[in-house]
């Protein structure tokens, strides 16, 4: 789901962009885009789309004097940078969760680094082609630094588009150095690819050698600097998705509980239609579909019932095939639920039809024709069929 957030970072209000997985958030991510680009650039957004299927929730958002967010690029620099994601993540903590992890693209890179120690909760950092400090990104208009010292400001042409660039903005990207990565106390990937002719792999090489251990190094091949690419986006999002469950614990409690043998225990989750259920050996979640209100991170009650029948179904079969040896290579079971069933229903109340389950039976095998009509009656023969039919009592406690 994509939620359009603001946010205020000083006199400033941002404009973000929040993705949230339709299933339950595993933690929140805070992701920085590069050097005057935009939250909307390709990678951010197809990273962020990608990581979003992975449970993760991401969000994006325009730096001072970009994209749709309030001010003036022209009296931003590397520090306002900072205070941005500051802000993001105040936002992130009050609004929904503090994000455990901190990625960054090109000097988006340099500022999640820059910014870590200042966000607590987060306990991982990803760079994606970022140089290894902010001072790097001069070189974007190094034909017009003399202009810049000599009159305070030059206009230059990035990516086709005009900036102004100030002296204090040189000054600002000058003072920082990389003494604050090797005190980063988080884990950090470090992704880059070796032809990247924006930032050099050189730059990656630095990071990594200032960070201390735990630390990770992933090549992004043949990877262009502003991963164009789809399959370079995805692949990055894979990768930190898979790195980032090692290090970052989901925001969901461990669920934990204790079931008598025999005994199916289900308890509410998040109070609406999300459920714990557990046996004595396994655990999973039962819930809705999203369009009814859940998150659909579970089978419904219904696909409960049918999993129950056909399972026992497939079972009977198969012990029944191997009594009687018969040559039966696999058996698939598909029921579905109806509330009008017409077909052959000879004892339909005012031929309205009735509530059934349909159960389609298929096998690979070689069976003649009184063995097929015997391995249908067998299938009627499975106990949670007979319990269906049984006219089952349930009897319902009250237990405080």
């Amino acid at each position: 789901m994509r939620q359009k957030v603001e946010f205020a970072s000083g006199s400033h209000t941002l404009s973000g962009m929040l993705e949230t997985p339709e299933s339950d958030i595993k933690f929140y991510a805070l992701f920085a885009h590069c050097f005057t680009c935009g939250k909307d650039v390709a990678a951010a957004s197809r990273i962020s789309r990608a990581l979003t299927a992975k449970g993760i929730a991401v969000l994006r958002f325009d730096f001072t004097g970009l994209g749709n967010s309030d001010g003036d690029f022209t009296n931003t620099n590397f520090s306002s940078n900072i205070q941005d994601l500051v802000a993001a993540a105040d936002f992130l903590r009050e609004e929904y969760s503090a994000p455990k992890l901190l990625i960054g693209h090109s000097l988006g890179g340099a500022a999640v680094l820059g910014v870590a120690q200042k966000v607590s909760e987060s306990v991982a950092v990803v760079t994606i082609g970022a140089p290894s400090d902010a001072a790097h990104v001069a070189h974007n208009f190094s034909a017009h630094i003399d202009d810049i010292e000599a009159n305070g400001e030059a206009e230059v042409n990035l990516a086709g588009r005009k900036f102004t660039i100030q002296k204090q903005f040189l000054d600002d990207i000058n003072s920082y150095d990389t003494s604050h990565i090797s005190k980063l106390k988080k884990a950090l990937l470090v992704m880059h690819s070796p032809v990247d002719s924006i930032v050099k792999i050189s730059e990656a090489e630095k990071i990594y050698q200032a960070a201390l251990h735990p630390k990770s190094f992933v090549s992004l091949d043949s990877a262009d600097h502003l991963l164009n690419n789809r399959d370079d986006s995805e692949y990055a999002a894979e990768v930190i998705a898979a790195w980032a469950s090692r290090y970052v614990a989901s925001d969901a409690e461990a669920y934990q509980s204790t079931v008598a043998q025999g005994h199916v225990l289900v308890e509410e989750k998040d109070h609406k239609f999300t459920q714990h259920v557990s046996t004595a050996s396994h655990y999973w979640l039962a819930d809705e579909p999203v369009k009814v209100g859940g998150k659909n991170t579970g089978p419904d009650p219904y696909d409960h019932v049918l999993a129950g029948l056909g399972a026992c179904t497939s079972m009977t079969l198969r012990m029944y095939a191997q009594r009687k040896k018969l040559p039966i290579e696999h058996i698939k079971v598909e029921l579905t639920h109806t509330r009008n069933y017409i077909d052959d229903c000879d004892n339909c109340e005012q031929q309205n039809g009735m509530e059934a389950i349909v159960r389609n039976i298929s096998y690979v095998g070689d069976l003649d024709a009184q063995q097929k009509e015997r391995f249908l009656e067998i299938a009627d023969k499975c106990p949670v069929h007979k319990t269906l039919h049984n006219n089952v009592a349930v009897v319902s406690k009250l237990v405080e």
